[in-house]
């Protein structure tokens, strides 16, 4: 080998790096696909969560503030 054959092997050419930014940037895309599902998920769990919880308060507090008064005749 020449140093002229050698230099060109080692040299670092465009294409090399867009090829390696583009598989970066795909493994990248696929791990936040794989996290915003899961975000989306965890995220209405939460709001069903919340939602019969304030049902079950509301519903409670509105049973309290009733009452109910029996007259009776002698």
């Amino acid at each position: 080998m020449t140093t002229q054959s050698r230099t060109t092997q080692n040299r670092i050419e465009r294409d090399d790096i867009e090829a390696k930014l583009r598989e970066l940037t795909s493994d990248v895309n696929e791990q936040a696909a794989s996290a915003r599902s899961k975000v989306i998920t965890g995220g209405i769990i939460v709001v069903v969560l919340t939602v019969v919880l304030v049902f079950l308060l509301g519903r409670r507090a509105g049973g309290k503030g009733t009452t109910i008064v029996e007259v009776r005749r002698f």
